[in-house]
């Protein structure tokens, strides 16, 4: 996945703070190689990714993609940490 960069919204901030994820986190786990899928989401085309930030936490996170001029900037839409139950799922599955 190829990006020149992040663009965010303030607005998101109060939902990512509330989970305790910080910007830091976010941009570690989508410059990695997270697994991505498509978000169900029928009003904007939106994906998910799983991934682990420095500390090895897992993070969800819900994120789109947006064309500004010629660069396709990534925009972070939420995220959490994942709870136990989800992260054995998920090491189940790969």
């Amino acid at each position: 996945m190829k990006f020149a960069g992040f663009e965010w919204d303030e607005g998101d901030w109060l939902k990512f703070s509330k989970h305790g994820v910080t910007h830091r986190e976010i941009e570690y786990v989508l410059l990695q190689e997270p697994a991505v899928m498509p978000d169900p989401n029928p009003d904007e085309p939106r994906m998910r990714a799983i991934g682990k930030t420095e500390a090895g936490r897992y993070v969800f996170l819900v994120f789109m993609l947006r064309k500004v001029g010629s660069q396709t900037r990534l925009r972070p839409i939420s995220a959490r940490y994942m709870h136990n139950k989800e992260v054995d799922r998920y090491e189940e599955q790969n």
